[in-house]
């Protein structure tokens, strides 16, 4: 073989099979039942008009209204964590709730014992 010849390098297959991810489907989502309250609803209102129909997360400049945005009251003490169901919330945007529910989930999991 002369120097300098392209010849395609032969590879074997891969031993491990890869998952194809488009047949394994989520869980179905369960419904909580005690979000659909008229107490809780009443309570997320209250958050939401405190709050002054604008996000409270410490992302945002608080000077700079947010109109137009959809809001969720946000459990500050969340319920997996002993939080109660009408306790001290917050009025947060979509991108906040998911950020810092994310961050309170990964704290959880940090203390989980059988966390590795």
């Amino acid at each position: 073989m002369a120097w300098g010849s392209r010849q395609p390098i032969k590879a074997h297959k891969p031993r491990v099979p890869t998952a194809d991810t488009r047949r394994v489907k989520p869980p179905p989502k369960v419904k909580d039942l005690e979000l659909n309250t008229p107490e809780h609803k009443a309570w997320s209102k209250a958050v939401i008009e405190r709050a002054g129909y604008r996000c409270e997360g410490v992302d945002h400049d608080p000077g700079r209204p947010r109109s137009g945005i959809r809001l969720y009251a946000d459990h500050i003490e969340e319920r997996r964590d002993g939080g109660r169901l009408l306790g001290l919330g917050q009025a947060l945007c979509g991108s906040c709730h998911s950020t810092i529910t994310l961050r309170r989930r990964a704290l959880r999991m940090a203390k989980r014992p059988d966390a590795a």
